[in-house]
């Protein structure tokens, strides 16, 4: 399951993630990607055009303050041979996004 934690991207973040990425838009608000948690740093996506094989978050910490972070992608797939990659950053906690997929489908109704 996602985490639930959201956060609004404050003005002067959203004005520096236009001008590190091509991205005409940028969200005002992020849900956290990684799988439920609570002790630990929130990431939202902000956009994934920036150099090859990284992407822009939003990391923040409870009520901290939010900062932008460029992270490569996780290189980490699903097994067999059409996996599914992982949509978050290498070295994230916890589970892979293809595993909370297969979690939310039940095969025995």
């Amino acid at each position: 399951m996602r985490c639930a934690h959201w956060r609004r991207v404050p003005l002067d973040l959203v004005r520096e993630a236009r001008e590190k990425s091509a991205a005409p838009y940028v969200d005002r608000a992020v849900q956290c990607q990684l799988s439920a948690h609570d002790d630990s740093d929130h990431f939202g996506l902000l956009t994934d055009d920036c150099a090859y094989g990284t992407a822009l978050w939003l990391r923040w910490h409870g009520t901290d303050e939010a900062e932008l972070v460029v992270l490569p992608d996780c290189p980490v797939a699903a097994p067999g041979p059409d996996g599914e990659g992982c949509c978050l950053f290498a070295g994230h906690t916890a589970q892979h996004t293809w595993e909370d997929a297969l979690e939310e489908v039940s095969c025995t109704g």
